[in-house]
């Protein structure tokens, strides 16, 4: 967890205000996986069910764009590394883990319809619609964005489907 990256710290006050069990990981340093660094999660969060999950936060504005030019999309890319790396530190700490891409959507229009079941937060004068998706899903649908960059993304009907307001997750996650 990068504290400098508010959508990270923005994610951190959200669970800690809703009492949930979680560890904040500190990003400075990569870990490795025998010989290969590894990207480290930004979050590992326990369940009330024996849920456990790891999770890596995904900052985006809504909408995107320029002032002038906005775009009205919901950014949901990420890097090919994000995606197996995030699988790896699933598996690594056992079959109980479901790694979970977060997006934090900061919201920069006032006139943005959200649906009653979004998670929104409201921290340090600034709004979020936090959003999640299980990696092994996202992983099943994604499709390539840039060679070059190794980045990938989903298609929007793949992100309509497998999104989820974060809360969902919540009502499994227990509260201190």
């Amino acid at each position: 967890m990068d504290r400098h990256n508010h959508y990270e710290a923005a994610f951190e006050a959200f669970l800690r205000d809703r009492r949930v069990n979680h560890i904040a990981i500190d990003e400075s340093r990569r870990s490795y996986d025998g010989q290969k660094p590894i990207k480290s999660l930004d979050f590992i969060v326990h369940g009330k069910q024996g849920e456990q999950f790891v999770i890596d936060v995904k900052g985006r504005r809504f909408p995107g764009g320029t002032p002038e030019k906005p775009k009205r999309t919901w950014e949901c890319w990420a890097t090919q590394e994000d995606v197996d790396d995030a699988q790896l530190w699933a598996g690594k700490f056992g079959s109980n883990y479901r790694a979970i891409f977060v997006f934090s959507y900061l919201l920069t229009s006032n006139d943005l319809l959200v649906q009653p079941t979004d998670t929104l937060w409201n921290w340090r004068d600034r709004r979020y619609l936090l959003r999640a998706i299980p990696v092994d899903e996202y992983a099943q649908s994604m499709k390539v964005r840039s060679p070059k960059w190794g980045t990938v993304y989903l298609p929007a009907l793949h992100y309509q489907r497998l999104v989820r307001p974060f809360s969902d997750l919540l009502s499994d996650v227990a509260c201190l």
